[in-house]
């Protein structure tokens, strides 16, 4: 494995000692939450934090961060192009996904993206720590569950129905019927993604023709449900940090 040279920033020697990581989330208290977890740590820093795409670009061009830690939906973009874009542009940047996003639907095409790890946000602070450090590692982190996927995947092993819808879409097209299913409207989801209205419904068209469907009815009903099946409900206090990233 070879050796991880730490950047410098500012000429802080105390900092350059450690990882650095630079936390990307469009939630104010969950970057907080991070943050203060990673400063509890002897061997990681907190290099700075970003909100946007364009604020994301920024921070890694100035502050050469050893990690950054992404969400997978941010402030003017989708993180998987996020990803895509940051490692054509950076390709050693070590980047970790630490999402509210299912990572059975998600884990293995950020992946894909160029990402070198997957967490869930609902994991306790100490696997969300042995992710960071498994990536910062050089080594790959996803779940034992999603491991266990993409490894009866490689082999042929049957999928189930969420397996093989999510296989037949394009990641955008995933993105827009899980948007869908949560009752945004198509003028919604051009805003969310930054995308014209005319690209939404030629993503609803493609969606329809892969999955059979023949009508906006049934598109919707069956976003519905797939959603309701396949992705968590979540409480306004989910997208708080847990208690020991708050303190």
């Amino acid at each position: 494995m070879k050796a991880r040279t730490n950047r410098i920033d500012s000429g802080t020697a105390a900092l350059s000692a450690k990882a650095r990581v630079l936390i990307v989330d469009d939630h104010p208290i969950v970057r907080d939450g991070f943050s203060n977890l990673v400063k509890k740590q002897r061997d990681l820093a907190r290099c700075g934090e970003a909100a946007t795409v364009a604020e994301t670009f920024t921070a890694v061009e100035t502050l050469h961060p050893d990690l950054v830690l992404l969400d997978l939906w941010i402030g003017g973009g989708d993180g998987l192009d996020l990803i895509k874009s940051l490692k054509a542009r950076f390709p050693q940047l070590r980047i970790l996904v630490i999402s509210f996003s299912d990572e059975a639907l998600y884990a293995a095409r950020a992946l894909r993206a160029g990402a070198r790890g997957y967490v869930m946000k609902s994991q306790p602070s100490k696997e969300v720590l042995t992710a960071i450090r498994t990536v910062l590692a050089n080594e790959l982190y996803v779940s034992p569950a999603v491991a266990n996927s993409m490894l009866s995947s490689s082999v042929g092993q049957s999928r189930g129905k969420a397996d093989k819808t999510s296989e037949v879409l394009t990641d955008r097209e995933l993105q827009v019927l899980q948007l869908l299913g949560s009752g945004q409207s198509t003028r919604k989801i051009a805003d969310l993604l930054s995308l014209s209205f005319k690209t939404i419904e030629a993503h609803r068209d493609n969606i329809k023709r892969k999955l059979g469907l023949q009508h906006a009815v049934e598109l919707v009903h069956y976003a519905t449900t797939w959603s309701q099946e396949q992705l968590p409900r979540l409480s306004p206090n989910d997208l708080l940090p847990s208690p020991e990233l708050r303190n």
